[in-house]
């Protein structure tokens, strides 16, 4: 059986130093061929050096892209499995996937994405790791500048505006199995040592805090956690529990029960338009749970087919080429949900009529 791929996940707040820790990544793989998804491009700089002559000028946002030293960059702005499958389909595959999460967007639900059937026998969580600003935390303060996380926040539609930032802190250090306490060079040695002393009692048993400073981290500390994140979801949950909206959080051993999510698909007759279609995805994801909706759709007055994709709140969809002689106008949606839900209802939901 051929071995699962790791992937690291990389999260912390806007400022703290993630894209300057990513970016000596990957000017230092030595040869490791490393798949990085970032929310975009323009997060790592398109003038920089690494990047210098790979075309992502060009790309679309779901674009994958070579990097001048072998590995591959994949710009992700609404859809987290179609990167990871563009990037599993590549020949040849990557020795490893770094994620680098908004810093807003929770990394449990993320590390639960890797539950999913399209993922889970081919890749794993190779572990976590949170960077935070050092000297922002020491003196009580989340992040550098806390305005501009809280105008990030505001500007996601996907996002709970009144979740105080003290919360979405005790999230990332909860789910972390490294914690780097980036910017130490701007506190003396005592208080640096006061800081990850305090966060090595906040975080899980066992987790490393480590001090850095402008992001400088040796490949071989960030990656080869081998932490299969995705199998002790339980253990990283805050004390509180109310962002998880997936309906896991009602049963604590679905996180990480490979048996506990079901497919099946839902056939309906034409829809009425695009974005009615849409809305009644993201009622049935909203009512029902679902974790993932995708397939296709015939859409009345349109000769083109519609390709719908969702996963978790954000539904997408886009127009890809006409129907087949011989293919049927109808919508057919694969559905992935937790073991157990109301198919008949979702299936009504979705606009499947009764037989």
């Amino acid at each position: 059986m051929t071995a699962k791929i790791p992937a690291t996940i990389i999260t912390g707040f806007l400022g703290v130093g993630k894209t300057t820790l990513i970016r000596h990544l990957i000017e230092h793989a030595d040869g490791r061929r490393i798949a990085l998804i970032v929310n975009e491009f323009g997060d790592l700089g398109v003038d920089g050096e690494i990047l210098k002559g790979c075309g992502i000028e060009g790309c679309g946002d779901d674009e994958v892209v070579e990097l001048s030293n072998g590995c591959i960059c994949c710009a992700v702005a609404d859809d987290f499995l179609p990167a990871i499958e563009a990037i599993l389909a590549r020949d040849p595959q990557p020795d490893h996937i770094v994620i680098e999460t908004s810093g807003l967007a929770l990394p449990q639900p993320l590390v639960r994405a890797f539950n999913w059937p399209d993922v889970r026998t081919q890749v794993t969580v190779d572990g976590v790791v949170t960077v935070v600003d050092g000297l922002a935390v020491s003196e009580g303060r989340f992040a550098a500048d806390e305005a501009a996380v809280d105008r990030q926040r505001a500007a996601d539609a996907n996002l709970s505006h009144e979740t105080p930032l003290s919360e979405l802190f005790a999230d990332q250090i909860a789910c972390a199995d490294l914690i780097l306490v980036n910017k130490t060079d701007l506190l003396g040695a005592e208080a640096a040592r006061a800081l990850t002393d305090r966060l090595t009692a906040e975080a899980r048993a066992g987790v490393r805090v480590m001090a850095s400073a402008h992001g400088v981290v040796a490949p071989a500390v960030l990656l080869g956690l081998t932490r299969a994140a995705e199998a002790d979801l339980d253990a990283r949950r805050a004390h509180h529990h109310h962002h998880d909206d997936t309906g896991a959080g009602d049963d604590h051993h679905g996180d990480h029960d490979h048996d506990a999510f079901e497919s099946f698909v839902v056939a309906a007759p034409e829809a009425d338009g695009a974005a009615a279609l849409s809305d009644r995805v993201q009622a049935a994801i909203a009512d029902h749970g679902l974790l993932r909706v995708k397939g296709f759709a015939a859409v009345r007055g349109k000769p083109l087919r519609l390709v719908v994709q969702a996963v978790g709140p954000r539904v997408t969809s886009h127009f890809d080429r006409p129907f087949g002689a011989d293919e049927p106008r109808e919508t057919r949606l694969v559905v992935i949900a937790q073991a157990g839900v109301d198919r008949a209802g979702v299936a009504a939901a979705l606009g499947a009529v009764a037989a």
